[in-house]
């Protein structure tokens, strides 16, 4: 017997609600969940970011209250041992004379010189080190030596080789940056997984396409990490052969600044190239490495408590 048309369109209209409303309730309660969630990651890492700027700072009021408390005690003389604001004030006199800008521009410019073409010396002598087994076996031992040798080492040889010229603190700052760059590269290439060079060897990547497409984007987290250690090889490298090799066509750097304050017996003036050397390493940390460093974890899901 034929059912009625009109009682199962009304049996139907009845049971569609009583379906669709549980639907409608998980899928509210799914979103209210992710919301949540979402909430309390960016609530984390908004308090994680205020965690990053005011424990560093809070740790340089406690130091620089020890410090002052310590002068305060008069344990030692103040020309030994001059407080924060001996040293604020020659800070202060020293810009006047215009020699904090002089000396903070040449040793940057130094610097930043020597590094970049650390980088494009180490850089393939990395890549070729960390695929050719033969090279890698045959001068990797140097290499860590090189690294682990103090660069002061280098700037007597230095300064014979070039003289008082600025090719002899480029060529300490180079022997100071290479190593590490080509330690931190090889060292990451060592952690890419060989199914990447099977893949890229059946889809008949060449070698240089290899290097440069698959292994060096693979490799960018210990590239960086080398990168870091360089620039801090390169910027005390660079101190030490100005403190050393004065005069001649040598400009005016950092290093000069701090031997010009042991010339004078000016404790002042050594503070304050302390503490301006001290402050250009963390600037170039937290602006430059430290985001590059944090951003490439993160977009790996290599950081602690990224959300990707």
């Amino acid at each position: 017997m034929p059912g009625n048309p009109t009682l199962e369109r009304d049996t139907m209209s009845t049971q569609a609600p009583g379906n669709a409303q549980p639907q409608s309730s998980d899928a509210e309660l799914r979103a209210l969940e992710a919301g949540l969630d979402q909430l309390q990651s960016d609530t984390t890492r908004r308090r994680r970011d205020w965690t990053r700027a005011l424990l560093p700072l809070a740790a340089v009021v406690v130091l620089v209250l020890a410090w002052q408390l310590y002068v305060s005690l008069g344990l030692k003389r103040r020309d030994l041992v001059p407080g924060p604001f001996d040293v604020l004030a020659s800070l202060a006199q020293l810009w006047e004379e215009g020699r904090v800008q002089e000396s903070v521009w040449t040793s940057l410019q130094r610097g930043l010189l020597g590094f970049a073409v650390s980088v494009v010396v180490a850089t393939p002598l990395g890549l070729l080190l960390g695929q050719v087994k033969t090279l890698r076996r045959a001068f990797g031992p140097l290499i860590s030596g090189l690294q682990v040798l103090p660069s002061v080492a280098w700037v007597p040889a230095a300064i014979i080789w070039f003289g008082l010229t600025d090719a002899t603190v480029y060529f300490v700052v180079l022997m100071g940056a290479i190593p590490s760059i080509v330690n931190g590269l090889v060292s990451g290439i060592d952690q890419v997984p060989p199914q990447y060079r099977s893949v890229a060897k059946v889809l008949g990547a060449s070698r240089t396409e290899l290097a440069l497409q698959v292994i060096l984007p693979a490799s960018l987290p210990g590239y960086v990490a080398g990168l870091k250690q360089g620039w801090a090889f390169s910027w005390r490298s660079l101190m030490a052969a100005e403190i050393i090799a004065v005069g001649g066509t040598m400009g005016f750097g950092l290093g000069s600044l701090l031997d010009q304050g042991r010339t004078l017996s000016d404790m002042g003036i050594v503070m304050s190239a302390i503490l301006i050397i001290l402050g250009v390493g963390i600037l170039i940390e937290l602006a430059v490495f430290g985001p590059v460093e944090r951003r490439l974890l993160a977009r790996r899901g290599l950081l602690a408590g990224s959300t990707r």
